[in-house]
């Protein structure tokens, strides 16, 4: 077979499964919402069960809803047959996900479900099955052609995946789920170090560079060479944020001045430093530092904006490996 026939092939796949994306988004009703409703109100757990390709997307979307703050899990349709229909409780949620909505390893979970009145939300292809009938809410899945002998479930699959996860992110903007609520749940890898705030990086206490304004120059050059960060954030007598210094600063000043160490700092500060929050993602600060061509950056109280609780410096940035 010519690698060209292989080429077509791949673009017929994803043709078909672009037409059945399309039926689906079609197909969204007033249901969904009724299923978002749900999961977001729920006093428990969601949890999630299919049998074969779609058990596997169940675990998929389970995950998924669980890292945006919907507390989810899969469970073995089979292993429910033995014992395990005693992890779902009244004030869970299931979804259950089949093609057909008549998968026999199903039906001992419907009854349960009922019998116990459990909220279950069927995402299901076909409307006189088993499942269709039986659930709450009623998640239909418009029946498409798969690809590989319309047999090999793709084009079927490729929608229950896509119906998770805009169940996930519709949840996730009801419950104004945001990017630190999401770090929260990402502490690490990529996602972690892209989710990094101002206050997981910042240098605090004793370590911040602080300076009395009425303190000579003289005095302050030792300080802001002990402290190796090339800034020092100004106060006046009531502690209050009026300035910075860096040693750009001091440089061009020296220059114009031959008494420079017995001006006091206030002489030679800048007043009014750029601040920020210490929610602020790091990868936003580091745009700001960028955009002004600046190396520091004090980080205020929220509630009292002229006092520095922090600075944040470049190295801290990048030594953590935000861009």
């Amino acid at each position: 077979m010519k690698k060209e026939k292989y080429t077509k092939i791949a673009k017929n796949v994803i043709d078909l499964e672009i037409l059945a994306l399309k039926k689906l988004k079609k197909s969204i009703n007033n249901s969904f919402y009724k299923a978002v409703n749900a999961i977001v109100n729920c006093e428990s757990k969601t949890i999630l069960c299919g049998v074969g390709k779609s058990g596997l997307v169940a675990s998929k979307i389970a995950a998924t809803l669980s890292s945006v703050g919907s507390p989810s899990f899969a469970i073995s349709a089979s292993d429910c047959s033995h014992g395990d229909l005693g992890s779902i409780t009244k004030k869970d949620i299931l979804i259950l996900i089949s093609y057909s909505g008549e998968t026999e390893e199903l039906k001992n979970i419907i009854q349960y479900a009922n019998r116990n009145k459990i909220t279950m939300i069927g995402i299901v292809s076909k409307k006189n099955s088993l499942l269709y009938r039986a659930s709450d809410i009623k998640l239909f899945i418009p029946e498409v052609v798969e690809a590989g002998l319309d047999m090999v479930p793709t084009s079927s699959t490729i929608n229950q995946m896509s119906i998770g996860h805009a169940l996930a992110i519709a949840s996730m903007n009801k419950k104004k789920f945001g990017k630190l609520d999401f770090k929260k749940f990402h502490p690490s890898g990529s996602l972690g170090t892209k989710l990094k705030t101002v206050e997981d990086l910042m240098l605090i206490k004793n370590n911040i560079p602080f300076v009395n304004e009425n303190l000579k120059m003289e005095s302050a050059l030792n300080i802001i060479t002990k402290k190796k960060l090339g800034v020092l954030i100004v106060r006046n007598n009531r502690k209050i944020t009026t300035g910075i210094i860096t040693d750009g600063q001091i440089r061009r000043f020296s220059q114009k001045k031959n008494n420079f160490k017995k001006l006091t700092v206030r002489k030679v500060m800048t007043r009014n430093p750029i601040t920020i929050e210490k929610n602020m993602l790091a990868a936003k600060a580091l745009s700001i530092m960028n955009n002004n061509k600046i190396t520091s950056l004090c980080v205020i109280d929220k509630k009292n904006k002229n006092n520095t609780i922090g600075i944040l410096h470049i190295h801290n940035i990048l030594s953590a490996n935000v861009q």
